[in-house]
């Protein structure tokens, strides 16, 4: 690192280059284009969980469906899950739709306007605070994401593991250096993100054009592949999803998750979850669903286990298709409803329903 410990280096050889870069390289994305604090508060919640390229349509969907805090204050929680719905992390949903409440309601509709304030904002955190404090505000809050991690890893050879507290307090005091030195921190903390994102990559960063190559620690001493120290995830856990499709005629039967768990107000088919995968009908462990299929339903197929990766889960699944003959009144099994297609595309629903449900045609 000795050669940012001079202020005037540090601005020359990194700030104004990776300034300069960015206005060459930018992306054109419709969030560049405005300084509202809403606006580009929901894009930054939305760019947390996915890619830019899968992100835009959802942020071009939100912004459609609530251009202002106000309305998406006003919006019912299930149209808002289910404008959301593909994105993971539905927490993260209802908490948008509380801090909009919140800055609709007791601020007026008035987003605060520094990073400090920010931050008081329910599920407000520090990237999300910075984020919005720089880009609607020019204030001097540097970003911290995955982008910027792996940027300032490698081209200052910083080989803290970038899970540790101590780590992260070691890449937020040279963050904030370093921003201080632009005379343009908007555009600097886009810089230095769309460096990340699109030339300093996690795989097979472009380093034979990069501006930063004779200045990049990494670079010098062949460890790209190495930095940024992160230790290993902890493993996956694996869980067997059995899921009753119950139909009759044109209605399926769906359930709201409200127990504290993954997919928590979205709607499902009924559930059977086991330890390991079953092959058949007959595995399924003995039960009350079980009994119900097996008096009142028609086994009409089993569909291929698909698999759906979340952060810390696997799910794999299988969908058990059963038919009630048409015009038999059957009581479905506790907290499910018969909903029509067009009572079924509005619900929110876990991606992997989904897509299954399109299978089906329905």
């Amino acid at each position: 690192m000795d050669w940012i410990s001079d202020s005037d280096d540090l601005k020359d050889g990194f700030v104004n280059t990776l300034t300069t870069w960015y206005e060459h390289h930018k992306r054109d994305l419709p969030w560049r284009h405005t300084r509202n604090p809403y606006l580009i508060w929901l894009s930054e919640v939305i760019l947390q969980q996915t890619r830019v390229a899968q992100g835009r349509p959802y942020y071009e969907r939100f912004v459609a469906a609530y251009p202002t805090v106000q309305s998406m204050s006003d919006a019912d929680e299930r149209d808002l899950l289910r404008l959301w719905q593909g994105l993971g992390y539905y927490s993260r949903a209802r908490n948008m739709h509380r801090t909009a409440q919140y800055v609709a309601g007791p601020l007026a509709g008035k987003f605060p306007e520094t990073y400090q304030e920010l931050l008081k904002l329910p599920g407000v955190g520090t990237y999300t605070a910075a984020a919005i404090a720089s880009f609607s505000f020019n204030e001097k809050a540097a970003v911290v994401d995955g982008n910027v991690y792996r940027v300032l890893a490698r081209v200052f050879g910083v080989e803290a593991d970038i899970t540790t507290t101590l780590a992260k307090k070691t890449f937020a005091k040279l963050a904030d250096q370093l921003i201080q030195l632009s005379d343009n921190p908007a555009t600097y903390n886009q810089a230095i993100m769309e460096f990340g994102a699109i030339q300093c990559t996690p795989v097979s960063p472009d380093c034979l054009i990069c501006p930063l190559q004779q200045r990049c620690q990494a670079y010098l001493t062949g460890r790209q592949r190495e930095l940024p120290v992160k230790s290993r995830k902890n493993a996956v856990r694996e869980r067997y999803f059995n899921y009753i499709v119950i139909r009759q005629g044109d209605r399926i039967a769906l359930k709201e998750r409200t127990e504290k768990d993954i997919w928590q107000h979205l709607y499902d088919f009924c559930l059977i979850e086991t330890e390991e995968p079953m092959e058949a009908f007959r595995e399924l462990p003995e039960g009350a669903i079980l009994n119900w299929v097996l008096q009142e339903g028609i086994l009409k197929g089993l569909s291929d286990e698909r698999t759906h990766v979340l952060s810390h889960q696997r799910i794999r699944a299988r969908f058990w298709l059963v038919e009630i003959p048409e015009g038999r009144n059957v009581p479905l099994p506790d907290g499910l409803i018969f909903c029509k297609p067009s009572d079924t595309e509005r619900l929110p629903k876990p991606i992997l329903v989904v897509d299954y449900l399109k299978s089906l045609h329905f």
